[in-house]
């Protein structure tokens, strides 16, 4: 099954992502489910996520966005798992 994480920093948070962007995609490399991912672009700058994941359940969707080091640094304002349908592509 596939599942959307989309994330929205907390505004005036892109030094966070910066500090925490080599633990994240570490942890994308480690995890082995995410199949697309990048960052949500605003005026030049990242101000979110999407990623989305291959997985069993929403459980186990939600478990790893709760793992991301991302949440760990505080970098975000919202997160939604939700699963998603690939029709396109």
């Amino acid at each position: 099954m596939l599942f959307a994480v989309i994330c929205r920093d907390r505004p005036g948070a892109l030094q966070t992502r910066l500090d925490a962007r080599a633990a994240h995609l570490a942890y994308i490399e480690a995890t082995g489910i995410v199949r697309m991912a990048g960052p949500f672009i605003e005026a030049g700058q990242m101000v979110g996520s999407l990623i989305i994941l291959e997985c069993d359940s929403l459980v186990a969707a939600q478990t790893w966005a709760a793992g991301d080091p991302y949440k760990a640094a505080d970098l975000f304002e919202s997160v939604s798992v939700t699963e998603w349908k690939k029709v396109i592509g």
